[in-house]
């Protein structure tokens, strides 16, 4: 499916020209997307990688999938979306690590916090795969911008990707796309078993 040319990062798996697309949109603070996440890096990669079963055949692409109903989903979205700008072969390291620690940005924890705060937080946490100076340049993309309503230097691009889910009717996270289609057999729980049987079925070329 479709992807702007500045989160070409988001391609998380497998070569940008192959012919099958398997996209998830997943929410940094969704127990259920970090599962999924989990079982991406786990089960799917290896058996799409250059020498896996699938290797050259399936692309894997990451969906924002901000759930406004949690106070710090757009800030977890901005900092992987900053991550993503300033070291593109980090963003995916840096999305499991937020996946990992995801209960600290949950809807209490995080209510104690300013939002100043989380997006500096989001920061620090940045530093655990980049280089300081990197998270410097992760900080000052999530700054706020000088005009009252203007957002931080991501905002354009967290606006693409919500824009995206809603012109497609992505509502739910995790959602799974298949060729873009939505795949609604697809579990979060699911091991290496099954998505080599969703694989075997799926993969035509």
């Amino acid at each position: 499916m479709a992807l702007q040319p500045s989160l070409r990062s988001l391609i998380i798996a497998g070569p940008i020209d192959a012919p099958h697309t398997l996209d998830f949109f997943v929410d940094y603070i969704c127990p259920y997307s970090a599962k999924l996440a989990k079982a991406i890096e786990t089960s799917v990669k290896p058996l799409i990688a250059p020498k896996g079963k699938y290797g050259g055949k399936v692309k894997v692409i990451f969906r924002n999938q901000v759930q406004p109903w949690h106070g710090s989903s757009t800030f977890v979205h901005e900092a992987g979306l900053a991550v993503a700008r300033v070291s593109p072969e980090n963003f995916w390291p840096f999305s499991l690590k937020l996946f990992e620690v995801q209960q600290e940005y949950f809807d209490i924890p995080a209510s104690k916090l300013t939002a100043v705060q989380i997006r500096e937080k989001l920061a620090k946490l940045s530093a655990i795969v980049l280089t300081e100076e990197q998270a410097a340049k992760v900080n000052d993309l999530l700054l706020l911008k000088s005009t009252p309503n203007g957002g931080t230097a991501v905002t354009e691009e967290l606006k693409y990707t919500i824009k995206y889910s809603r012109q497609n009717g992505i509502h739910v996270s995790p959602t799974v796309l298949w060729d873009g289609l939505v795949a609604g057999d697809v579990s979060s729980s699911w091991g290496t078993e099954e998505w080599e049987k969703f694989f075997e079925q799926k993969v035509t070329v």
